[in-house]
Protein backbone atom coordinates (compact mmCIF):
# COMPACT_ATOMS: atom_id res chain seq x y z
CA UNK A 1 0.00 0.00 0.00
CA UNK A 2 2.74 1.95 0.80
CA UNK A 3 5.16 1.11 -2.10
CA UNK A 4 2.14 1.18 -4.92
CA UNK A 5 -0.29 3.70 -6.63
CA UNK A 6 -2.36 1.00 -7.36
CA UNK A 7 -3.01 -2.58 -6.68
CA UNK A 8 -4.98 -5.72 -8.09
CA UNK A 9 -5.83 -8.47 -6.86
CA UNK A 10 -5.92 -11.67 -8.82
CA UNK A 11 -5.62 -14.40 -6.35
CA UNK A 12 -8.29 -17.09 -7.00
CA UNK A 13 -10.88 -18.77 -5.34
CA UNK A 14 -8.81 -21.28 -3.01
CA UNK A 15 -10.62 -22.37 0.06
CA UNK A 16 -12.20 -26.04 -0.89
CA UNK A 17 -15.77 -26.61 -0.23
CA UNK A 18 -15.97 -29.23 1.73
CA UNK A 19 -18.48 -32.51 2.33
CA UNK A 20 -19.19 -32.16 6.04
CA UNK A 21 -20.81 -35.15 6.51
CA UNK A 22 -20.24 -38.49 9.02
CA UNK A 23 -16.43 -39.71 9.37
CA UNK A 24 -15.38 -36.55 7.53
CA UNK A 25 -12.12 -36.66 10.24
CA UNK A 26 -11.40 -39.86 9.12
CA UNK A 27 -7.26 -40.69 8.35
CA UNK A 28 -7.44 -41.11 4.67
CA UNK A 29 -9.86 -38.26 3.56
CA UNK A 30 -8.14 -35.47 2.28
CA UNK A 31 -8.98 -32.30 0.10
CA UNK A 32 -7.93 -32.83 -3.79
CA UNK A 33 -5.41 -29.97 -3.55
CA UNK A 34 -3.84 -31.35 -0.61
CA UNK A 35 -3.09 -34.51 -2.64
CA UNK A 36 -2.21 -32.44 -5.78
CA UNK A 37 0.36 -29.90 -4.49
CA UNK A 38 2.04 -32.63 -2.92
CA UNK A 39 2.61 -34.42 -5.94
CA UNK A 40 3.47 -31.66 -7.48
CA UNK A 41 6.27 -30.70 -4.87
CA UNK A 42 7.70 -33.94 -5.16
CA UNK A 43 8.03 -33.53 -9.31
CA UNK A 44 9.92 -30.73 -8.44
CA UNK A 45 12.25 -32.77 -6.40
CA UNK A 46 11.28 -31.61 -3.01
CA UNK A 47 10.86 -34.69 -0.64
CA UNK A 48 7.34 -35.02 0.54
CA UNK A 49 6.85 -38.13 2.37
CA UNK A 50 6.60 -39.18 6.88
CA UNK A 51 3.74 -38.14 8.27
CA UNK A 52 1.15 -36.20 6.82
CA UNK A 53 2.17 -37.53 2.84
CA UNK A 54 -0.69 -38.56 0.88
CA UNK A 55 -0.24 -41.80 -1.76
CA UNK A 56 -2.47 -43.18 -3.56
CA UNK A 57 -0.63 -46.76 -3.90
CA UNK A 58 -1.86 -50.05 -3.38
CA UNK A 59 -5.27 -48.34 -2.31
CA UNK A 60 -8.79 -48.10 -3.58
CA UNK A 61 -9.45 -44.30 -4.29
CA UNK A 62 -12.52 -42.39 -4.60
CA UNK A 63 -12.50 -39.34 -6.64
CA UNK A 64 -15.50 -37.08 -5.50
CA UNK A 65 -16.08 -34.41 -8.37
CA UNK A 66 -16.26 -35.05 -11.36
CA UNK A 67 -14.31 -31.72 -12.98
CA UNK A 68 -10.97 -30.89 -13.91
CA UNK A 69 -9.72 -31.03 -10.44
CA UNK A 70 -11.29 -34.61 -9.74
CA UNK A 71 -9.33 -35.44 -13.25
CA UNK A 72 -5.32 -34.79 -12.04
CA UNK A 73 -6.74 -36.44 -8.54
CA UNK A 74 -7.36 -39.75 -11.45
CA UNK A 75 -4.23 -39.24 -13.06
CA UNK A 76 -2.04 -38.51 -10.05
CA UNK A 77 -3.44 -42.12 -8.35
CA UNK A 78 -2.65 -43.70 -11.78
CA UNK A 79 1.10 -42.69 -11.77
CA UNK A 80 1.19 -43.72 -7.81
CA UNK A 81 -0.31 -47.24 -8.88
CA UNK A 82 -3.49 -47.12 -7.00
CA UNK A 83 -4.96 -50.42 -6.58
CA UNK A 84 -8.85 -49.12 -7.69
CA UNK A 85 -9.76 -46.08 -9.12
CA UNK A 86 -13.32 -44.45 -9.03
CA UNK A 87 -14.66 -40.75 -9.77
CA UNK A 88 -18.05 -40.26 -8.37
CA UNK A 89 -20.17 -37.32 -9.56
CA UNK A 90 -23.50 -35.91 -7.74
CA UNK A 91 -25.40 -34.86 -11.44
CA UNK A 92 -26.38 -36.88 -13.62
CA UNK A 93 -24.18 -38.51 -16.59
CA UNK A 94 -24.42 -35.45 -19.55
CA UNK A 95 -24.74 -36.24 -23.14
CA UNK A 96 -21.65 -36.83 -25.34
CA UNK A 97 -22.70 -34.53 -27.54
CA UNK A 98 -23.78 -30.77 -26.99
CA UNK A 99 -26.82 -30.02 -25.62
CA UNK A 100 -28.99 -27.96 -26.54
CA UNK A 101 -29.72 -26.25 -23.59
CA UNK A 102 -26.40 -24.79 -23.83
CA UNK A 103 -25.47 -23.11 -26.96
CA UNK A 104 -22.58 -21.43 -27.97
CA UNK A 105 -21.26 -19.05 -26.48
CA UNK A 106 -22.03 -20.97 -23.08
CA UNK A 107 -19.60 -23.72 -21.64
CA UNK A 108 -21.40 -26.69 -23.28
CA UNK A 109 -23.16 -29.21 -21.26
CA UNK A 110 -21.56 -32.79 -22.56
CA UNK A 111 -19.02 -35.72 -21.69
CA UNK A 112 -15.42 -34.97 -21.50
CA UNK A 113 -12.61 -37.51 -21.24
CA UNK A 114 -9.66 -36.66 -20.51
CA UNK A 115 -5.98 -38.31 -20.84
CA UNK A 116 -6.36 -38.88 -16.93
CA UNK A 117 -9.57 -41.01 -17.90
CA UNK A 118 -7.82 -42.99 -20.96
CA UNK A 119 -5.20 -44.11 -18.37
CA UNK A 120 -7.91 -45.95 -16.57
CA UNK A 121 -10.58 -45.41 -14.16
CA UNK A 122 -14.30 -46.38 -13.82
CA UNK A 123 -16.82 -43.27 -13.26
CA UNK A 124 -20.47 -42.74 -12.16
CA UNK A 125 -23.15 -40.31 -11.94
CA UNK A 126 -25.71 -39.59 -9.53
CA UNK A 127 -24.30 -40.59 -6.84
CA UNK A 128 -24.27 -39.05 -3.45
CA UNK A 129 -21.90 -39.79 -0.90
CA UNK A 130 -23.72 -39.84 2.93
CA UNK A 131 -21.00 -41.24 5.16
CA UNK A 132 -16.91 -41.77 5.38
CA UNK A 133 -17.05 -45.30 7.57
CA UNK A 134 -13.85 -46.13 9.39
CA UNK A 135 -12.58 -48.49 11.88
CA UNK A 136 -11.59 -48.51 15.52
CA UNK A 137 -8.14 -46.78 14.85
CA UNK A 138 -9.84 -43.80 12.52
CA UNK A 139 -8.49 -45.12 8.96
CA UNK A 140 -10.92 -44.66 6.24
CA UNK A 141 -12.48 -47.85 5.51
CA UNK A 142 -15.37 -47.59 3.28
CA UNK A 143 -18.17 -44.95 1.57
CA UNK A 144 -21.92 -45.27 2.01
CA UNK A 145 -22.98 -44.15 -1.04
CA UNK A 146 -26.80 -43.83 -2.64
CA UNK A 147 -27.93 -43.57 -6.28
CA UNK A 148 -29.98 -39.92 -7.13
CA UNK A 149 -32.97 -39.68 -9.71
CA UNK A 150 -32.57 -35.72 -11.07
CA UNK A 151 -36.27 -34.12 -11.69
CA UNK A 152 -36.65 -30.61 -13.40
CA UNK A 153 -39.52 -29.16 -12.31
CA UNK A 154 -41.32 -27.99 -15.37
CA UNK A 155 -42.22 -24.45 -13.56
CA UNK A 156 -39.26 -23.22 -12.09
CA UNK A 157 -36.84 -24.93 -14.58
CA UNK A 158 -34.67 -25.85 -11.25
CA UNK A 159 -33.68 -29.54 -11.14
CA UNK A 160 -33.36 -31.40 -7.69
CA UNK A 161 -32.72 -35.07 -6.93
CA UNK A 162 -34.54 -38.03 -4.89
CA UNK A 163 -32.43 -40.43 -3.47
CA UNK A 164 -33.93 -44.14 -5.21
CA UNK A 165 -34.84 -46.21 -2.64
CA UNK A 166 -33.01 -49.54 -1.91
CA UNK A 167 -29.76 -48.09 -3.36
CA UNK A 168 -27.95 -47.15 -0.66
CA UNK A 169 -24.39 -49.57 0.03
CA UNK A 170 -21.09 -49.40 1.16
CA UNK A 171 -17.91 -49.71 -1.00
CA UNK A 172 -14.33 -50.47 0.25
CA UNK A 173 -12.08 -47.46 -0.22
CA UNK A 174 -9.05 -46.40 1.76
CA UNK A 175 -8.36 -42.28 0.37
CA UNK A 176 -11.00 -40.17 -0.62
CA UNK A 177 -10.17 -37.30 -2.41
CA UNK A 178 -12.73 -34.57 -2.28
CA UNK A 179 -12.50 -32.49 -5.52
CA UNK A 180 -16.19 -30.97 -5.39
CA UNK A 181 -15.06 -26.92 -5.78
CA UNK A 182 -14.00 -23.92 -4.33
CA UNK A 183 -16.18 -21.54 -2.18
CA UNK A 184 -14.07 -18.12 -1.73
CA UNK A 185 -11.16 -16.49 -1.90
CA UNK A 186 -8.78 -17.03 1.82
CA UNK A 187 -10.17 -14.21 3.93
CA UNK A 188 -7.33 -14.58 6.94
CA UNK A 189 -4.18 -12.51 6.04
CA UNK A 190 -4.37 -10.01 3.13
CA UNK A 191 -8.11 -9.63 2.95
CA UNK A 192 -8.88 -8.91 6.10
CA UNK A 193 -5.45 -6.87 6.99
CA UNK A 194 -6.91 -4.55 3.96
CA UNK A 195 -10.12 -4.07 5.60
CA UNK A 196 -11.84 -5.30 2.42
CA UNK A 197 -15.85 -5.72 1.76
CA UNK A 198 -16.96 -8.95 0.74
CA UNK A 199 -20.07 -10.28 -0.83
CA UNK A 200 -22.93 -12.29 0.36
CA UNK A 201 -20.86 -15.32 -1.25
CA UNK A 202 -17.67 -14.82 0.11
CA UNK A 203 -15.83 -12.76 -2.84
CA UNK A 204 -14.33 -9.45 -2.73
CA UNK A 205 -16.94 -6.58 -3.56
CA UNK A 206 -16.59 -4.05 -6.01
CA UNK A 207 -17.66 -1.73 -8.46
CA UNK A 208 -16.53 -1.85 -11.14
CA UNK A 209 -13.83 -3.84 -10.16
CA UNK A 210 -12.91 -0.89 -7.93
CA UNK A 211 -13.03 -2.13 -3.92
CA UNK A 212 -14.09 -0.15 -1.06
CA UNK A 213 -10.44 0.79 -0.60
CA UNK A 214 -8.83 3.40 -2.85
CA UNK A 215 -6.43 2.25 -5.11
CA UNK A 216 -7.25 -1.62 -4.64
CA UNK A 217 -8.98 -3.56 -7.74
CA UNK A 218 -10.07 -7.05 -8.15
CA UNK A 219 -10.47 -9.47 -11.09
CA UNK A 220 -11.03 -12.86 -11.75
CA UNK A 221 -12.24 -15.50 -9.19
CA UNK A 222 -11.39 -13.16 -5.98
CA UNK A 223 -13.92 -11.54 -7.71
CA UNK A 224 -16.66 -13.63 -9.32
CA UNK A 225 -16.31 -16.94 -7.81
CA UNK A 226 -15.19 -20.44 -9.51
CA UNK A 227 -14.98 -20.24 -13.13
CA UNK A 228 -13.01 -20.41 -16.13
CA UNK A 229 -9.48 -19.19 -17.04
CA UNK A 230 -10.87 -17.65 -19.96
CA UNK A 231 -13.08 -15.05 -17.62
CA UNK A 232 -10.07 -14.62 -15.73
CA UNK A 233 -8.08 -13.32 -18.62
CA UNK A 234 -11.09 -11.22 -19.62
CA UNK A 235 -11.67 -9.52 -16.02
CA UNK A 236 -7.84 -9.00 -15.99
CA UNK A 237 -8.48 -6.76 -18.86
CA UNK A 238 -10.78 -5.42 -17.56
CA UNK A 239 -9.39 -4.52 -14.40
CA UNK A 240 -6.98 -3.03 -16.17
CA UNK A 241 -8.88 -0.55 -18.12
CA UNK A 242 -10.02 0.73 -14.70
CA UNK A 243 -6.87 1.04 -13.20
CA UNK A 244 -5.62 3.15 -16.21
CA UNK A 245 -8.17 5.69 -15.54
CA UNK A 246 -7.56 5.34 -11.92
CA UNK A 247 -4.11 6.37 -12.65
CA UNK A 248 -5.02 9.22 -15.63
CA UNK A 249 -8.34 9.57 -15.93
CA UNK A 250 -8.48 9.01 -19.64
CA UNK A 251 -7.18 5.62 -21.40
CA UNK A 252 -6.33 3.97 -24.56
CA UNK A 253 -7.27 0.88 -23.69
CA UNK A 254 -10.84 -0.90 -25.15
CA UNK A 255 -13.13 -3.16 -23.28
CA UNK A 256 -14.34 -6.10 -24.62
CA UNK A 257 -17.88 -5.50 -22.99
CA UNK A 258 -18.29 -9.59 -22.57
CA UNK A 259 -17.44 -9.11 -18.65
CA UNK A 260 -20.20 -9.00 -16.59
CA UNK A 261 -19.72 -6.89 -14.01
CA UNK A 262 -21.77 -8.67 -11.38
CA UNK A 263 -22.58 -12.06 -11.37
Amino acid sequence: MDSFDAIVLAGGSTVPRDLKIPGRNLKGVHFAMEFLEQQNRRVEGEKVDGEGAIFATDKNVFVIGGGDTGSDCVGTSNRHRAKSINQIELMSKPPESRDPSTPWPLWPMQLRISSSHEEGAERHWAINTKEFVGDEEGNLTGLKLVNLEWKKDLQTGRFSFTEIEGSERTVACDLALLAVGFIHPQHEGMLHQLKLELTDRGNVKDEEYKTNIEKIFVAGDMRRGQSLVVWAIAEGREAAIQVDKFLQVETALVSNHRSPLYV
